[in-house]
């Protein structure tokens, strides 16, 4: 088991969402294992523009495929970035949202579950 922030943990799921595909806040934050946690992946995501590293906070969206998080990204570049990856969004909503849907549990063979530490 590996102890780490809660912070850490989204930034390592989100680091494996393919090109051309999306997750969702809770789908990530029920990975973690804190379903209902969906307002603070996005608190994780908004925080890692403060990063060093580039975290691919673009490929996560709402639960209907809306693009929630633009307001953080410069003019439409969160809908920039995904048509660059083949992601069509119109109204700010992922086009064919469940075909480019990716679950964290997908790959939950390459995650070891997460201890959680709060400081």
């Amino acid at each position: 088991m590996t102890t780490t922030n809660y912070f850490e943990a989204v930034y390592n799921i989100v680091r494996q969402i393919p090109s051309g595909k999306v997750t969702t806040y809770g789908a990530i934050a029920e990975t973690i294992g804190g379903k209902g946690g969906a307002r603070m992946v996005g608190w994780a995501l908004n925080s890692s523009r403060l990063l060093h590293e580039y975290i691919p906070a673009h490929r996560v969206v709402n639960r209907s495929g809306l693009l929630t998080g633009r307001r953080h990204f410069a003019g439409n570049s969160m809908e920039e970035l995904l048509r660059a990856e083949g992601v069509l969004v119109e109204n700010n909503r992922v086009v064919d949202f469940e075909k480019h849907f990716w679950h964290p549990k997908q790959v939950m063979n390459i995650f070891e579950r997460f201890e959680i530490v709060t400081q």
